[in-house]
């Protein structure tokens, strides 16, 4: 018999972990500081102007990309946030008046509403001017729990390579830094692989292993990820990608609950499957 958990016992669980990793990382910030930290971010001289570089953020007011916005904008960059609707500009507005979104004197916010599943010319114009692009946006969802299909994963893939192509067309876009997921890499035949295989730059799901359990998450990932990377090396655009594993912060829980449990559950399942 199984026992159901409460969604305290889940936040609690998700809270111990969040201080767990960030103690472990010894990770100490002031917060006077945080505004004053000039890093390199795309690798620009110490004596150019930071705030006269503008950066696109997709999704910027997702978990991942708010957070994104903010660090960009207190290190003087100026942010272009790409939204598919009405209600994420409202948001944004929201955020900009209850001082959400901090930025330093020369930093500027720009929103602009256009779908990335339309024709990679609309992509284009929005991405005009900028000189790296932040592609932050997915469906987030790792085991089906708010019912992710595989027509999503089938869109992730073409908005990949919409993003992918315009950035290649964009003569201003110099980078893109592409956020993926661990779900891309790890789901491999266990019966078949070695338990001790580090996940390395060629490890990739198994597509078959996907399909067949229904891992459309994993399976939209991988495939969007490799469609990146082919377009990236046949256009010669600089590219960079992430893959994480679990993404966690100060009010994860309240502001993502379904992807929260969602990803609780697919650890669950993973040890389930090494047991």
């Amino acid at each position: 018999m199984g026992v159901v958990c409460n969604w305290e016992s889940k936040v609690a669980e998700v809270e111990a972990f969040r201080r767990k990793t960030m103690s472990a990382a010894g990770i100490q910030r002031r917060k006077e500081d945080e505004g004053q930290r000039r890093n390199n971010l795309f690798g620009y001289d110490d004596e150019e102007d930071e705030g006269n570089k503008l950066i696109c953020v997709t999704s910027g007011v997702s978990y991942l990309g708010h957070a994104l916005v903010n660090q960009l904008l207190l290190r003087g960059y100026s942010v272009r946030i790409i939204v598919d609707n009405q209600e994420d500009i409202e948001k944004v507005k929201e955020m900009e008046m209850s001082g959400e979104m901090k930025r330093r004197r020369k930093s500027n916010i720009e929103v602009i509403m256009v779908k990335l599943s339309d024709n990679v010319q609309c992509l284009e114009k929005a991405f005009e001017g900028c000189s790296a692009l932040f592609h932050t946006s997915s469906f987030i969802d790792p085991v089906g729990l708010s019912g992710y299909t595989k027509s999503m994963a089938e869109i992730e893939v073409r908005v990949s390579e919409n993003v992918i192509e315009a950035c290649t067309r964009t003569p201003s876009i110099k980078k893109c830094v592409f956020t993926s997921s661990l779900s891309a890499c790890i789901w491999q035949d266990i019966a078949q692989s070695n338990l001790n295989h580090v996940i390395n730059h060629s490890s990739w799901s198994n597509e078959s292993l996907c399909i067949d359990n229904k891992l459309w998450y994993a399976l939209g990932k991988m495939r969007a990820e490799k469609s990146a990377w082919r377009i990236a090396n046949e256009k010669g655009l600089k590219l960079t990608t992430i893959c994480p594993a679990l993404i966690i912060g100060p009010q994860f829980c309240h502001r993502n609950p379904t992807p929260t449990i969602a990803y609780l559950k697919e650890y669950s399942l993973i040890r389930s499957e090494i047991n």
